[in-house]
């Protein structure tokens, strides 16, 4: 009996060794790296917008009447001073007429009063000679009441040119809205929009849209207006390179610079954002005004700097930074000091040099017979052969972020 529970002992013993060596034979490591290489580290800011006109002009008649002889539609090259349309209203000319009797009328007027400070002197002068003759001639209440009257015909002259200059403005106006009936394009450029057509009623409370009749836009302005966000806006400065591409032209990539920002931000559902605007190095026919840009801002660019991808950086319980180098199949872990960073890559400033193997990722993999094994090897070469293109683009799989972002 005991003998046999010996044997059973022996056996299971025996199996269980068995299981623990076959299970750790069966277990691999395998390291993916990629070499430190030196380039250019660039960090850009992601943004969307759409395509406005730099210059553009509105035609906004501000008088009341109806719309005739409209003689441009959208698309339609003008020059400065080109007739667009007319606005009937003849009760502009009885205005004018109005306006021209009230400014003759003030013309007599100064006349009239000038007339009256003449006679006036005239008369003091003559009593003024008779006095020095003839002491009794006048009383001295009397020459004060002729002086009076000087003073009297002055103020008149004072107060009719100041109504002169009324009715001369009021005159002005008046001609003024009544050329207003013939609209012409405030600039040379492109009919954007046309918002009016014959018969609309302007000034009317018919016509409450708050659209302009007419914008005309010099399309050789064409820009990209592109919102930025208050956390990055710090980043934006006048000159940045852009690059630029617009959903209607998938295929062509544009380039262009930071040329404006605004100083006034807009707040949007608790997001604030400023209006950046880049100007094209070369425009294209094929852009259009509110075409919709997706935008790739270079805000710093280093040139000649030891980069690996942030996936590779660890932490070390010193609060160091430290990377695994793959020397003769083993990983060897080196201290490093790392500089700037984007979302993919890390600057190395020492404890690398370029080139060497660096560890993005610790692969265990482990089988329990010869199919499994080969399924498994399959698996992590495609594996690995995608972290490395990957890795080549600037980013891995796996690892911390980086320190100092």
């Amino acid at each position: 009996m005991f003998v046999w529970l010996a044997i059973a002992v022996i056996v299971l013993g025996g199996g269980f060794y068995w299981y623990k060596k076959s299970q750790s034979d069966s277990t691999s490591v395998r390291y993916i790296t990629e070499a430190a290489q030196k380039g250019t580290l660039s960090s850009t800011i992601v943004v969307s917008g759409s395509i406005v006109v730099d210059s553009q002009e509105s035609v906004d008649p501000t008088i009341t009447g109806t719309i005739a002889n409209l003689a441009v539609n959208v698309g339609d090259t003008v020059k400065e001073g080109d007739f667009l349309f007319n606005v009937v209203n003849d009760d502009l000319d009885t205005s004018v007429a109005q306006a021209a009797a009230s400014y003759q009328s003030a013309l007599n007027s100064v006349a009239s009063a000038e007339n009256e400070r003449l006679s006036a002197e005239a008369s003091y002068r003559v009593a003024e000679k008779a006095d020095d003759k003839d002491d009794d001639a006048y009383t001295k209440r009397q020459l004060q009441v002729l002086e009076n009257k000087i003073d009297l015909a002055e103020n008149s002259v004072v107060q009719a040119q100041k109504s002169l200059t009324a009715s001369a403005g009021s005159y002005r106006t008046a001609v003024d809205d009544a050329s207003k009936r013939t609209v012409t394009s405030p600039i040379d450029g492109t009919i954007i929009d046309v918002s009016v057509k014959n018969g609309d009623e302007l000034g009317s409370s018919k016509d409450s849209s708050s659209e302009s009749a007419i914008i005309v836009g010099d399309l050789s302005t064409l820009k990209a207006e592109i919102p930025v966000n208050e956390v990055d806006i710090t980043k934006v400065e006048v000159g940045q390179k852009v690059a630029i591409t617009l959903d209607a032209l998938e295929d062509v990539e544009f380039t262009g610079e930071v040329e404006k920002i605004d100083s006034i931000g807009t707040s949007s559902s608790g997001v604030v954002s400023y209006n950046v605007t880049v100007k094209f190095d070369e425009l294209d026919d094929r852009i259009k005004p509110t075409m919709s840009v997706a935008a790739v801002i270079t805000v710093s660019e280093k040139e000649n700097v030891i980069t690996v991808s942030s996936s590779a950086i660890k932490s070390g319980p010193n609060g160091d930074s430290y990377v695994e180098v793959l020397e003769n199949g083993m990983p060897k872990m080196v201290t490093v000091e790392v500089g700037d960073s984007n979302d993919t890559d890390t600057e190395i400033t020492s404890g690398i040099s370029e080139g060497d193997n660096v560890i993005t990722q610790t692969i265990e993999s482990s089988s329990s017979d010869d199919t499994s094994s080969s399924s498994s090897s399959s698996s992590s070469k495609s594996g690995m052969s995608s972290m490395r293109m990957m890795s080549g683009s600037g980013g891995g799989p796996g690892g911390g972020a980086p320190p100092g972002n």
